[in-house]
């Protein structure tokens, strides 16, 4: 059986969580390759009364929500502790099993400190005007610290009274950073010491070498989710740079994520909102502004409407940029497309497709050098007409209002990738397989 990738096809909030949900249903492992609590990922179930129950994830794999599936966290991430064991604790309390046998920790994982925390709201403070739009989460300077051979791997949660010590370590050297260069407070080394010495004992039995577990069910024939986090424009290589994160959430980063190779790879299906978001700093060319931006947000009064999961930041709104999807189903090679919150453009008198951009005269259907700078590009625009007809009841293609058909075999056109999933609600069965 294969390794499926999945990835954000934008800038993340894609709706990769309820995707890698229902996939998982078919799944024997579920597994996160990159980033860390920056991430949120929403799944909605419904309950046998009637009602929904949603749940926020930002660490443990989506997939956990199907009770046969095992979680995977990969040596590509970064992990708050805190934040994983608050994660079981929840779904503990919802009667999941979260016991080691279910969720596994590579003990190649790097860990985030209140000190790397401490660090990156210090230093997104001081860019002022140049702020990137960080989580404040300590992502960043807890890949700084691996990049640097400085950081602290998971494995050394084995050994609490050794893990202590070199937090304290680690902790009175930041302070040296954040008192004179940032004139921030000093952390508490010995309280964080021994706050992480108690987080060994409880998190080292989900440790193992999860490169190894991993090749080992492949080999064996079972079916696995990688699943990324943020979205292929944040990718730190590929995205659009500097306002991107510090992980690598394209599809080549579940190789060096998981420690995996590509042979075992059966699809890469890139998901993708029917409109286009982003939070934080950068440049968005086809952003909406005023009661259009409005309309494609919601008002924050549904947990589907267009405000940070982990944030709770209301996202910058547009239309659907297939510039920049092309360019996501290049870097990817995207076998397939899902397509999230069809039923948001429901109501709309039109709809927009970008499908290429202007600059200084000349016409592009491809970016000349990349997603760095779309400062120059200004959107150029089909429009098509928009549906009045509610369609979060719709469970095949022909349920579907015309245009609304018609908008998606336009997509399928102008990107070359056939569109398998659409999702035209936030809950497990809203969806149509194509």
């Amino acid at each position: 059986m294969p390794l499926d990738i999945l990835v954000g096809a934008q800038w993340g909030d894609e709706g990769k969580g309820r995707i890698t949900d229902l996939l998982a249903e078919q799944a024997d492992v579920v597994a996160r390759y990159s980033g860390g609590d920056n991430a949120g990922h929403t799944v909605t179930v419904a309950a046998r009364d009637g009602r929904s129950q949603v749940f926020k994830l930002h660490l443990l794999p989506s997939g956990v929500l199907q009770p046969r599936v095992v979680g995977v966290l990969g040596n590509g991430m970064v992990i708050n502790p805190a934040r994983l064991l608050a994660e079981i604790d929840m779904l503990a309390g919802y009667g999941l099993d979260t016991s080691p046998a279910r969720i596994k920790v590579s003990a190649a994982a790097h860990l985030i400190t209140p000190a790397h925390i401490a660090l990156d709201q210090a230093e997104e403070a001081a860019r002022a005007g140049g702020r990137i739009g960080t989580t404040g989460r300590g992502i960043g300077p807890a890949y700084t610290s691996k990049a640097a051979r400085q950081g602290l791997r998971a494995e050394r949660l084995l050994r609490p009274e050794d893990l202590a010590e070199q937090v304290a370590g680690h902790i009175r050297q930041t302070n040296i950073v954040l008192e004179k260069l940032y004139n921030r407070p000093p952390l508490d080394a010995d309280a964080v010491a021994a706050e992480y010495a108690g987080h060994a004992q409880r998190l080292a039995p989900y440790l193992t070498d999860t490169s190894l577990y991993l090749h080992q069910r492949l080999s064996a024939g079972a079916r696995v989710i990688a699943e990324g986090a943020q979205g292929t424009l944040l990718d730190i290589d590929h995205g659009t740079y500097p306002y991107v994160t510090s992980s690598s959430p394209a599809a080549g980063g579940a190789f060096s994520g998981l420690g995996v190779g590509p042979r075992f790879v059966g699809r890469v299906i890139g998901v993708t909102k029917a409109f286009q978001t982003r939070v934080g700093e950068g440049p968005f060319p086809t952003e909406a502004f005023g009661p259009e931006a409005e309309r494609l947000r919601g008002t924050g009064a549904n947990p589907w409407d267009e405000f940070g999961t982990t944030t709770g930041r209301p996202r910058r709104c547009g239309w659907l940029d297939l510039v920049l999807l092309r360019y996501a189903i290049r870097v990817n090679g995207l076998t397939e497309l899902a397509l999230t919150k069809l039923d948001v453009l429901s109501g709309l008198k039109t709809i927009r497709l970008c499908a290429a951009y202007v600059a200084a005269g000349m016409t592009y259907t491809e970016l000349p050098l990349g997603p760095t700078d779309l400062a120059p590009f200004q959107a150029v625009y089909e429009d098509m007409p928009g549906w009045d007809e509610e369609i979060s009841g719709a469970r095949s293609l022909g349920d579907l209002p015309e245009a609304a058909r018609r908008y998606l075999l336009r997509l399928q056109e102008l990107t070359g990738v056939p569109v398998t999933l659409v999702s035209v609600g936030p809950e497990r069965g809203q969806i149509i397989f194509c």
